[in-house]
């Protein structure tokens, strides 16, 4: 009796454990994904920058926050560091495309300055939809590690 109780104990604690690292998993693989979105856009940056930095030499301010915001981006290495920076993209692209929309209608023509702005508009919708995913991910993850018995299972042996 003791033996069959002992087995269960044990069994439930590694089917806890497994899932629990399985779900840890997920979480990783989903912010993979963001960051992976997050760097397609990063990349697509300097092209934009180029294609309208000729037309646009008086706005060298934006172009500043811009270089300065992929530094931070590049030299990010933890999610709060990249989510900072990333912020700081959104902030100085955003800045960029409102400035070519008002100040520079004729650059929005520019079938290069187009495309750029087009592909832009996709990453930043993909990265929300990536978002999505990672917070979906991880209040699963979370809902797990507070749920009766993977909750004790962490108590005792985390």
């Amino acid at each position: 009796m003791i033996l069959i109780a002992l087995a269960a104990v044990g069994a439930i604690s590694v089917e806890t454990y497994n899932s629990l690292a399985k779900q840890n998993q997920e979480v990783e693989a989903q912010w993979s994904q963001v960051e992976n979105v997050m760097q397609r856009r990063y990349d697509l940056i300097p092209n934009l920058v180029s294609a309208v930095k000729g037309s646009m030499s008086q706005e060298q301010k934006v172009f500043g926050q811009i270089a300065d915001a992929r530094k931070s981006y590049g030299s990010a290495t933890t999610v709060k560091e990249k989510a900072k920076a990333d912020n700081k993209i959104n902030s100085s692209v955003g800045t960029l495309i409102n400035v070519i929309q008002e100040n520079y209608p004729n650059l929005k023509s520019n079938a290069n300055v187009a495309t750029l702005m087009t592909q832009l508009e996709g990453s930043e919708n993909r990265i929300a939809v990536e978002r999505r995913r990672y917070i979906q991910q991880v209040k699963t993850y979370n809902q797990n590690v507070v749920t009766f018995p993977k909750n004790i299972f962490l108590l005792r042996w985390v």
